[in-house]
């Protein structure tokens, strides 16, 4: 068993081409399990993540301030408390709206693999 504050776990810079600008940072929660991957990833106003899938199911609990979760059908705002799943090669984005900072903390099997869509 593994118990984790995720208050305390350091955020590390995540810059990367699949996010709209640099204000993205991510907690490792939980980096030694054989099977799932766990990261908080907390985006700066206004910043989101671009179209893109997974090869593998998605969930993300909503853990601080208000945010977007998008399909090509659907755009809905989430706050803290909310699960969100999106079905592996489901075409999606989220991240913070406008006026809030946003957390979430994302959960999906090792060996994932995540398709950009979006320029």
């Amino acid at each position: 068993m593994k118990v984790v504050k995720m208050t305390e776990v350091s955020r590390q810079p995540h810059v990367a081409p699949l996010f709209t600008g640099p204000n993205v940072t991510r907690q490792a929660i939980v980096s030694d399990s054989k099977e799932l991957i766990m990261n908080i990833v907390n985006f700066g106003k206004g910043i989101r993540n671009k179209f893109h899938s997974h090869s593998v199911d998605q969930v993300l609990v909503i853990t601080a301030g208000k945010g977007y979760v998008a399909t090509e059908k659907e755009k809905r705002v989430v706050t803290v408390g909310e699960v969100v799943w999106f079905p592996a090669g489901e075409k999606h984005w989220h991240g913070a709206t406008e006026d809030s900072e946003f957390s979430h903390l994302t959960v999906a099997r090792v060996g994932s693999k995540t398709t950009q869509l979006e320029e």
